[in-house]
C-alpha cells in the first residue's frame, strides 16, 4: 500500500504522529513531504505554491492514499496538482484554528480558519485527535459561516460532521532508563516522607497557562507542602516573563526548568515523578501529560479542553478561566488531596492503554480501508 503523507507545519507533535503511523502500519509504504514549523501564516497559505512547483514529481508518483494534516491547504493543492484528486484523502487535525484562548495573537487567524474549512471540504474524511478538537472545529465553522454576509450554502457543518471521526495520536513506545543513568531528581538524605515530585510539562509559551502555575506554587508554599518541581518544555525566543519569576522565586524547589535534550533523561524524569500538572489554556489531546501518566504520574489537569474526556473527575480541578485565583486554589487543593492519597498508598494513575500503538492501529487501519473501499480499491 502506497501512502502519501503531507505535513505542512511539522511541529514536534506532528512528527511524533507521523512516526506512530509508520509503526502502527508497517505494511504501508509511507512517502512524506514536510515543511518546518515556522512562519505560521505563510506556511499555512504558501505550502501549495511550494509543493506544486518544487515537489510536483513526488506528488504525482503513484499512490493509493493521501493523508494530510490540517495545516495543508488541500483545496488549493488539489487544484494545482490534479493527480491528487484521484487519491482517497484523509485530513488529520492535530488542532484547529477556532479554539484559541483569548489574548493570543489573532494575526492571520481568519485566513487560517478559511484554509482549514476549505481543506476539510476537499477531503473525503476528516479525523481529529479528540472529541473536543472535533466539536470545537465544527462549532467554530458554524459560527464563522453564520457571520458571513450572504451566499452561504446551508448544511456545510452538517456535511463535515458526517465525514468526521476521532483518531487519537498514539503514544510511541516508552524508553526505559538504562543502568547507571544519573537520577534526574535529587536524592533526599533525611528520614521520613520524601518530597512530592511534581512535573509541569508544556511549551514555555502563553497558551500553557504558566501564570496559574505560579499561583498554584504560591498556594503550595502556604500549605507547607514539601515538594520538588520540574518545569519541562520547549523554549522559544519570546519566553513569558513568568518563567523567569518561577526560576528566581522557586529555586529552592526547582530541579529543572526548560528543555531536556536527551529522550532517555526525559523518560527517567517522568518515571521518577509522582504527579504531572497542566495549567493549559489550549490543548487538543495533551500527549506530554499522557506520556507522564503512562510512566506512573497522577495527572492534575483542568476540567476543560480534551482533558475532561480523558481523565476521571478526581484528577480534574475546576476550570475557572474568568477567576484564575480560584482556579489555582482548586488545582492546589487537588494536588494536596492526591499527595495525601499517594502517601497512604491508595492512589493509582488512570489507565491510558487505549492510546497505545497496539490499541489504535486497528482504528487507523479501518479508516484507511474504508477510504480505499469507497474509492473502489
Amino acid at each position: 500500500m502506497q501512502a502519501l503523507l503531507l505535513s505542512a507545519y511539522d511541529a514536534g507533535s506532528h512528527a511524533y504522529w507521523r512516526r506512530g503511523l509508520e509503526l502502527m502500519l508497517p505494511d504501508f509504504q509511507w512517502r512524506s513531504l514536510t515543511l518546518p514549523p515556522r512562519h505560521f501564516s505563510w506556511r499555512v497559505r504558501g505550502n501549495p505554491l511550494y509543493w506544486a512547483i518544487e515537489q510536483r514529481a513526488v506528488l504525482e508518483q503513484p499512490a493509493d492514499l493521501l493523508v494530510a494534516t490540517s495545516m495543508v491547504d488541500l483545496a488549493t493543492l488539489r487544484g494545482l496538482v490534479p493527480a491528487l484528486c484521484r487519491l482517497p484523502t484523509l485530513l488529520y487535525f492535530h488542532e484547529n484554528q477556532f479554539a484559541y484562548p483569548q489574548g493570543q495573537s489573532q494575526h492571520g487567524l481568519l485566513e487560517a480558519q478559511m484554509v482549514s474549512l476549505y481543506s476539510a471540504l476537499a477531503a473525503d474524511r476528516i479525523a481529529f485527535n479528540s472529541a473536543y478538537n472535533r466539536d470545537s472545529f465544527l462549532a467554530g465553522c458554524d459560527d464563522l459561516l453564520q457571520r458571513l454576509p450572504d451566499f452561504v450554502p446551508p448544511d456545510v457543518t452538517r456535511s463535515l460532521a458526517q465525514r468526521a471521526e476521532v483518531l487519537a495520536v498514539p503514544l510511541l513506545p516508552e524508553r526505559q532508563a538504562v543502568d547507571g543513568q544519573e537520577p534526574m531528581w535529587p536524592e533526599v538524605a533525611v528520614q521520613g516522607a520524601a518530597p512530592l515530585r511534581l512535573v509541569w510539562v508544556g511549551r514555555l509559551e502563553y497558551d500553557k497557562g504558566a501564570d496559574n502555575l505560579e499561583r498554584i506554587l504560591q498556594h503550595l508554599e502556604r500549605a507547607g507542602l514539601d515538594y520538588q518541581l520540574a518545569v519541562v518544555g520547549q523554549e522559544f525566543r519570546n519566553r513569558p516573563a513568568v518563567f523567569s519569576r518561577i526560576e528566581t522565586d522557586y529555586q529552592h524547589r526547582l530541579v529543572h526548568l526548560g528543555w531536556i535534550e536527551s529522550a532517555l533523561d526525559y523518560q527517567a524524569l517522568l518515571q521518577q515523578a509522582d504527579m504531572v500538572l497542566s495549567t493549559a489554556l489550549h490543548e487538543f489531546q495533551g500527549i506530554a501529560v499522557l506520556e507522564a501518566v503512562r510512566s506512573g504520574c497522577l495527572p492534575v489537569v483542568p476540567r476543560r479542553l480534551a482533558y475532561q474526556e480523558l481523565y476521571e473527575a478526581q484528577f480534574c480541578y475546576s476550570s475557572l478561566p474568568d477567576d484564575p485565583a480560584a482556579e489555582a486554589a482548586a488545582a492546589s487543593e487537588t494536588i494536596l488531596i492526591l499527595a495525601a492519597a499517594l502517601q497512604e498508598g491508595r492512589a493509582q494513575p488512570p489507565a491510558v492503554r487505549a492510546f497505545s500503538l497496539e490499541s489504535l492501529a486497528p482504528c487507523y487501519r479501518r479508516t484507511f480501508q474504508a477510504l480505499l473501499a469507497q474509492d473502489g480499491h
